[in-house]
């Protein structure tokens, strides 16, 4: 596990508003932790589910964007959920940021003023 978690206001609502739709997210992501970010960042297995997020103008920390989160809410999709995860990581401090989530059939990508304005300066 990592030392530390944080999740951004932002996030926070954009995992209730989720929850609503989605019975299982908050069980879920805690399971997207434990394993795909471990294997990510800690044993340094790349699934092809983790992406940097680049031309935002941030040299520390790096931003990236998880494309494969299993959802059980949507059933038969695995980790094709349609669920995406931006987040911030901080391998000095083992600190990981909670961005944003939110669900690719509502809204096309993230929210990169979101990032920008957390992160920039």
């Amino acid at each position: 596990m990592f030392k530390e978690v944080h999740s951004h206001p932002e996030f926070e609502k954009d995992l209730q508003r989720l929850s609503k739709r989605f019975k299982t997210l908050e069980e879920d992501l805690k399971v997207f932790q434990e394993t795909e970010l471990v294997l990510y960042h800690k044993l340094q297995k790349d699934n092809k589910g983790i992406f940097p997020l680049t031309g935002l103008g941030i040299h520390s920390p790096q931003i990236y964007k998880a494309k494969k989160f299993a959802c059980r809410s949507l059933k038969g999709r695995g980790v094709q959920s349609g669920i995406r995860i931006t987040y911030a990581y901080f391998p000095e401090k083992d600190r990981l940021d909670f961005i944003e989530m939110y669900f690719k059939g509502d809204k096309e990508n993230e929210d990169r003023g979101r990032i920008v304005r957390l992160y920039k300066g």
